[in-house]
């Protein structure tokens, strides 16, 4: 059984910080990548970044670029996303999901976990 569980969100001022993680279980983690998407009250889930299973390669949502750091700990089955300069309208539920290469379709991930809160407040 995979589990995803993700963690680290909050209440935060805009412009500041915060990291969220996501603890993979039941599978090798080092050979999947890995990708975080957000949900917005009354708006469709979407894409903000994705990193392979080596870390090598990323991907980002333009809304995010420059201000967004995916990344990953293979040896601690954990992912990343690190998320600076953050603003109102960064705030959602965020998920994290497994994938077998690194996309922005979320059609292509298979296991996802039930998300984090993250509150931007102006």
């Amino acid at each position: 059984q995979v589990q995803l569980v993700e963690s680290g969100g909050g209440l935060v001022q805009a412009g500041g910080s915060l990291r969220l993680s996501c603890a993979a279980s039941g599978r090798t983690f080092s050979s999947y990548a890995m990708g975080w998407f957000r949900q917005a009250p009354g708006k469709e889930r979407e894409f903000v970044a994705a990193i392979s299973w080596t870390g090598g390669t990323t991907y980002y949502a333009d809304s995010v670029k420059g201000r967004f750091t995916i990344s990953r700990d293979n040896a601690k089955n954990t992912v990343y996303l690190q998320m600076n300069s953050l603003k109102p309208e960064d705030t959602a539920v965020y998920f994290c999901a497994s994938a077998y290469s690194p996309t922005i379709d979320q059609t292509n991930y298979d296991y996802w976990g039930q998300g984090t809160q993250v509150t931007v407040s102006s």
